[in-house]
């Protein structure tokens, strides 16, 4: 038996979109939104059985892949967020790239050699990563309308991803999956689906919610900005955060959402002219991680809401 795990956001969505569309099985799918990559634990897999992981951190999954493994199942593994220590094992294969510019489709592209490319400049346009978008389709071939096509398509799979539950989603990111790959041509989702359709008109009405909101604390350095306990704004965190990172690409931001449970989640995007530092700096809080570029903190106290403020400006200065 197959067993997918993947990221809900555009990444992980694309990531596995391309590879079964190279690799076509029947699998049982693994994902939710987008923090929830503690995802090895759903799978209850035994000898013979194959799981393929996408787009979620190796060390949140240690212990649920090291039982796998030694239940004889084979594991495959892609990502580019810190892995901690990886396992050495002969059922393990891993696919792993930390670099800033890098996403999981990326890689999962490389491993494929290009034949579903168009996909993965999709999912690194969600991903913020605009320049290594660009770079990834020249051989595409793609005019300014086509590539500013697949970036909207992008960031709109990423807008879903973002929630304190999946009722907070406008599609459960498996039926999203699903739905989109029935197309193996992105103009043709873009054209045709009424997925995309819902998914671009909530993302700009809740955009629109999100730039009606001031800075709590903003800086030559770097901004934070906290978004209220509604689910408009859970969904719009993150993609928030990277149109500030891009229109302020000096900056740090840093965007915090009040949980219906009473805690900030937090997303961190470093200045796109130095990309380092996210990852380092929710690490110092627990349920913190991510990668260098982008990360972020899934329970913040709000009684640590000072001190959060206070290390992200420390680790982006002015």
């Amino acid at each position: 038996m197959y067993h997918d795990a993947f990221n809900g956001d555009a990444d992980g969505i694309c990531a596995l979109h391309q590879l079964r569309l190279a690799e076509p099985v029947d699998s049982e799918l693994i994902t939710g939104v987008k923090r929830d990559i503690s995802l090895l634990k759903k799978i209850d897999a035994g000898a013979g059985d194959a799981v393929t992981a996408l787009d979620i951190a190796v060390e949140k999954n240690a212990a649920p892949l090291a039982a796998l493994l030694d239940k004889g199942v084979r594991v495959r593994w892609f990502d580019h967020h810190n892995p901690g220590e990886l396992p050495a094992h002969p059922n393990f294969e891993a696919h792993i790239d930390t670099a800033a510019d890098v996403c999981t489709s990326l890689l999962v592209n490389r491993y494929l050699g290009g034949r579903h490319l168009v996909w993965a400049v999709t999912a690194a346009f969600g991903d913020n990563l605009h320049d290594a978008a660009r770079a990834a389709a020249a051989p595409l071939g793609l005019d300014e309308v086509g590539l500013a096509a697949l970036r909207e398509l992008g960031e709109c799979l990423n807008y879903n991803a973002y929630g304190d539950s999946v009722e907070d989603l406008h599609f459960h990111p498996a039926e999203l999956y699903r739905r989109l790959h029935a197309y193996a041509d992105p103009f043709d989702f873009i054209r045709a689906a009424p997925e995309f359709r819902a998914l671009r008109e909530g993302y700009a009405a809740d955009m629109a919610a999100a730039r009606a909101v001031a800075p709590m604390d903003e800086r030559a350095s770097g901004a934070v900005v906290a978004l209220p306990d509604a689910a408009w704004a859970r969904r719009v965190s993150g993609v928030y955060a990277n149109e500030l990172a891009t229109a302020h690409p000096r900056r740090a931001h840093a965007l915090l959402t009040r949980s219906p449970k009473g805690h900030y989640v937090v997303s961190v995007r470093a200045p796109l002219a130095n990309k380092t530092g996210a990852d380092e700096l929710c690490k110092q809080f627990e349920t913190g991680g991510g990668r260098k570029a982008a990360a972020g903190i899934n329970v913040l106290p709000t009684e640590r809401l000072d001190d959060f403020v206070r290390a992200f400006f420390n680790a982006y200065p002015a």
